[in-house]
């Protein structure tokens, strides 16, 4: 995978699809441009130029030293998007992602062209974060030094009951994760940079035409974030899927890649 160089780190990306639009797809915390998986991916690159990417310290980007914020990691998307030569990208954020998202929309309003957030989280009143129990299975699981549960606990946290037996998907997820292992000190400086991520009054300044999704069994972040973060922002729409957990993209591949494109089509023409 190309690497790009980007206010003085290097960046690592993939850009595929045969649309003329381009769609920047921006990963949650502990994932890589690999989590995206190609069933969903296959789905969006008939319409866009689709356009993934690792995180600062993920993969083969550039190596995070110390701390990160929400705020840095918009600005790497922004300079992303100015390096391919992209003024106006659809962008579509998911989890961490969609706490990036949120800030390159607020920031660099002129870089989005439509924007869809997916079980994603702003902070402030009325937030929430993780239940406790999934939150107690997944620290005992990676305390444990076991691999193999601690990877089990995180798919069982991420995906609705529908999908959660389903070998063929989790051999996928163990792929992915044998393939690129994000160290857990950027994990634990992304979990950082999350807890800190506040966006809960400034959500009413963001212009962009928006899409909020999320998963009505999501136990990363439960669907209330959705709901206020969709009332929150001007003439926002939610879309929420029944039963489905925090990887809805997973388990509704088909559905979630209609609703995506169907909205950057609206939000296209109305621009």
């Amino acid at each position: 995978m190309p690497l790009l160089a980007v206010d003085g780190i290097e960046l690592s990306y993939e850009r595929s699809g045969a649309g003329a639009d381009p769609l920047l797809l921006i990963m949650g915390m502990s994932g890589t441009m690999l989590h995206w998986s190609d069933p969903f991916l296959d789905l969006l690159r008939p319409d866009f130029d689709v356009i993934a990417y690792d995180h600062r310290g993920v993969g083969s980007s550039t190596r995070l030293e110390g701390t990160t914020s929400i705020a840095q990691l918009a600005a790497d998307a922004a300079g992303l998007l100015r390096e391919l030569e992209i003024p106006r990208a659809h962008v579509f954020g998911m989890s961490m992602g969609g706490m990036v998202a949120q800030e390159l929309a607020l920031a660099h309003p002129e870089s989005v062209r439509t924007l869809t957030l997916g079980c994603t989280y702003c902070g402030g009143p009325g937030s929430a974060l993780g239940d406790e129990e999934t939150m107690r299975r997944l620290t005992e699981a990676m305390g444990s030094g076991d691999r193999a549960a601690a990877l089990r606990a995180a798919w069982e946290a991420n995906i609705g009951e529908g999908l959660v037996d389903d070998e063929d998907a989790y051999a996928r997820f163990l792929a992915i994760a044998d393939r690129y292992a994000v160290a857990v000190p950027v994990v634990m400086a992304q979990m950082r940079a999350v807890l800190r991520h506040d966006t809960h009054d400034r959500l009413p300044a963001v212009r962009a035409s928006t899409l909020v999704l999320h998963g009505t069994a999501d136990k990363m972040l439960p669907v209330q974030n959705g709901r206020m973060i969709a009332e929150l922002i001007p003439g926002a729409r939610l879309h929420t899927f029944d039963d489905v957990g925090h990887l809805f993209f997973w388990e509704r591949p088909e559905r979630s890649a209609e609703l995506i494109g169907a909205h950057a089509h609206a939000g296209g023409v109305a621009a």
